[in-house]
Formats: structure tokens, C-alpha cells, sequence
């Protein structure tokens, strides 16, 4: 064990100088943030050469595809967040999250930023060009924080809004687990059943040759054969749902038809509805409280709120807002929001605290999707078990239906 000197920065922002005990200097490093340090420089006890934990060496950049995960974007912020309130520099700041950051997409993004910045670009300029890894709600974010000076507050508003944004998805995630699993347990126990059971006794029939099957009976070898035919069919099916409904959203009208027809469902329209103008307020008050001018912020809303009716309705309210009226008489016109909705907002622009009407909109709104949620996962369960125990039953009765036929006719001849 060789014991290692380090400067860190606690959580309060103050210089931390000390020795840890480790066999190398990664785990070292691990050692000082279990502490709740950020190491800036660690190095072997009596050795001159320093290694800086936050600022090394750059390495290549990975291969990576997609997008960053909401989860590490979201401590990325927090992390970030805490350093700046801790006053220290943006450029320091970058270079100890880019050390802590896993391989990947969003240290790609880290190493060029904190290149940018260096040759003189704001954050914000620097982020931008990283679209897969921050969005137009991000940057702008960013960019409000960096022009009014409080860009600690600005991502720490930030980073309570994709928590909370998180825990929503979480939650309806969580409940759809459930019905999920039943759902495919059911398919392939009917599907074993349609493979092995009902050939045989379609067999046994044929043998003792009866003469009038009963219509379930028919129905369900019918199925059985069909599914024997064409098994390697139903793999594809979910598939085919999939790439048809992709193909139907790739289209404006597309999306806009999903959408509307999912919030006329009964009680997961309800979901839906509240779920998207819980986004919408929450979105919208977030960029209102960083300082981002109104019109820019519907914009954004408009792109990130994730629901195309409502987004018709935000690209109006943008409309009316540039030709002079208020937000609450066209959000009111478009009918997508409830009455409440629109009265909250139109308090909030007669008091000037827009932005903290919109946010307790959005707290509202996610208790009652989380509340609604529950309900539906209750509901479910006994239709879902309704649903099993009658195909089950389905399948038990047409199968011995023909065995009673049978035996009567026996007792017949034999009597």
C-alpha cells in the first residue's frame, strides 16, 4: 500500500489537503470521492511529479452511438450545479466531471466542450454543439443562466426538473410492468397450449371420428392449426406493431392522430392528458424562471413537450402572444388544457409570478397522473385475471366438449 497526498474540494467549496492509503492511484481517487471530495491533484508521497484527478492527460474518444441516458445527464447537472455553487470555475468544473464521467457519449461531449471553453466560448455555445447530448431546453437554459449571472441556480432548477421529469417516467414505467408481464406470460402459455396440447386431441378426435364438433371446438383448432402453420409469425408480430406505428408518427398528421386518439381513451387518456400539460407547465416555467423571453420558451415547449396536440395548441398561444394577447386566452381557446389550467396562468401573469404558477401546475399534474396511475394498475388486475381465467376456460371447454359428445353417444349404443 502506498500512501498518496492529495488537494480536493469538499462540498462546501474549501480546500481539502490530506493523505490516503491505496495500492494505486485510481483507487486512491475512489477512496478520496467516497469522501465526498473532489480530487484536483493527487501523487505518491515524496514523489515531485503531480497528477491532477479532475485534469488529465486526454485520451481518445471512444466509438459510441445514440443519445446521453436522462439519468447521467441528470447527475451531470446536479454535480455541476453543486461545483458552481461552490464557486469554482467553469472550466475547473468541467475538468473534474469529464475525470468522474464514464466512457461514452456525454464525455465525447465533455472533452470538446472543455476545449471550447478554453479557446473562449461560453458554455452555452459549447454545449450547442452537442445536440446529443443537450438539448434545445439545456442550452437555453444555460444560456439564460450564463446572461443573468446565476448559473448555479439556473442548473440546480435544471436538474429539479429532470428529477422530477425522471421520477414520472419512473412511476408510469413501474406500473406498466405489471400488466406487461401478465400479458406475455398469458400469450405463451396459449401459445404452448395452441403448439402441443390441441394437436393432440385433435388427433384424438379425428380417431373416434365424431361427427359433429361442437363451434368452439372447431374455432379453436382452426387457431391451433393456424398457429402451427405460421409460428414463426408471431415473433414479428409485436415488430410489425412497432414499424407501422413509426411509420404513422413519421408523418405531422401521423403524430397529431396518435396523440388526439390516445387522449379520448377512456382513463389512460386522462394519463396522457395531464401527463402532457404537466410536461408543458413544467418546461415553460423552468425557462421562464432562467430568464428566457417568453417567445423562445413556448418554442422549446412546443418541440420537447412530447405530445402533438398540445403542441398545436403552444404554436397558437406563440402566435397570439407575438400579435399583443395573453397566454391564458388562446391556452383557453385550444380546449386541451382544463379551466383551472388556464386560470392559474392567467393569475400568474397578473401577479408577474408566471413561472411559480406554471411549476404548481406541474406539481398538481404529476400527483394526479401518479394517482391515476395507481387507479389503472388496480382496475387491471381484475380484468386482466378475468380476462386469463375466461380464455383459459375457453380452451379447457372446447376441448371437452367433444369427450361429453362422446361419451354420450357411447352410452347411447350401449344402452
Amino acid at each position: 500500500m502506498a500512501v498518496f497526498q492529495y488537494e480536493a474540494m469538499d462540498a462546501r467549496g474549501q480546500e481539502v489537503r490530506a493523505e490516503v492509503e491505496a495500492a494505486s492511484q485510481e483507487e486512491a481517487v475512489t477512496k478520496i470521492r467516497a469522501l465526498g471530495h473532489f480530487p484536483t491533484q493527487v501523487r505518491v508521497k515524496g514523489r515531485r511529479a503531480t497528477v491532477a484527478a479532475g485534469v488529465r492527460r486526454k485520451k481518445g474518444k471512444t466509438f459510441t452511438f445514440g443519445k446521453v441516458g436522462s439519468k447521467q445527464l441528470t447527475q451531470f447537472t446536479r454535480q455541476m450545479s453543486t461545483l458552481q455553487d461552490a464557486g469554482l470555475p467553469i472550466l475547473r468544473s468541467l475538468r473534474i466531471l469529464e475525470g468522474q464521467t464514464k466512457p461514452g457519449v456525454l464525455r465525447n461531449a465533455l472533452q470538446d466542450i472543455v476545449e471550447d471553453v478554453e479557446a473562449g466560448s461560453t458554455l452555452s455555445e459549447a454545449m450547442e454543439k452537442h445536440p446529443k447530448a443537450f438539448d434545445r431546453l439545456y442550452v437555453h437554459t444555460v444560456r439564460a443562466g450564463e446572461a443573468g449571472g446565476v448559473l448555479d441556480q439556473i442548473l440546480r432548477k435544471l436538474a429539479d426538473f429532470m428529477e422530477k421529469a425522471m421520477a414520472l417516467r419512473r412511476r408510469i414505467v413501474g406500473a406498466m410492468v405489471y400488466p406487461v408481464m401478465v400479458i406475455t406470460v398469458t400469450a405463451i402459455i396459449l401459445t404452448f397450449i395452441m403448439l402441443y396440447i390441441v394437436p393432440k386431441f385433435r388427433d384424438i378426435f379425428a380417431k373416434f371420428n365424431i361427427p359433429h364438433m361442437p363451434a368452439p371446438t372447431v374455432i379453436l383448432i382452426d387457431v391451433s392449426t393456424m398457429v402451427g402453420q405460421y409460428w414463426y409469425l408471431i415473433p414479428l408480430i409485436p415488430l410489425a406493431i412497432w414499424l407501422v406505428m413509426k411509420a404513422v408518427r413519421s408523418s405531422v398528421f401521423g403524430r397529431y392522430a396518435i396523440d388526439w386518439v390516445k387522449m379520448q381513451l377512456p382513463v389512460v387518456g386522462s394519463i396522457v392528458n395531464r401527463q402532457a400539460i404537466a410536461r408543458f407547465a413544467r418546461t415553460l416555467g423552468t425557462l421562464i424562471a432562467a430568464g428566457v423571453p417568453i417567445l423562445e420558451a413556448l418554442n422549446i415547449t412546443r418541440e420537447t413537450v412530447g405530445n402533438a396536440v398540445v403542441a398545436k395548441a403552444l404554436g397558437h398561444v406563440h402566435d397570439s402572444i407575438r400579435e399583443g394577447e395573453s397566454i391564458a386566452g388562446p391556452l383557453r381557446a385550444s380546449g386541451v388544457v382544463d379551466p383551472i389550467v388556464v386560470n392559474m396562468v392567467d393569475v400568474g401573469e397578473e401577479t408577474g409570478e408566471l413561472d411559480k404558477m406554471l411549476l404548481k401546475v406541474a406539481d398538481t399534474y404529476d400527483e394526479e397522473v401518479d394517482h391515476l396511475v395507481g387507479s389503472l394498475v388496480s382496475a387491471m388486475e381484475p380484468i386482466m385475471i378475468i380476462f386469463l381465467g375466461g380464455t383459459i376456460g375457453f380452451v379447457v371447454v372446447s376441448l371437452f366438449l367433444p369427450l361429453v359428445t362422446l361419451i354420450e353417444s357411447a352410452g347411447q349404443k350401449g344402452g
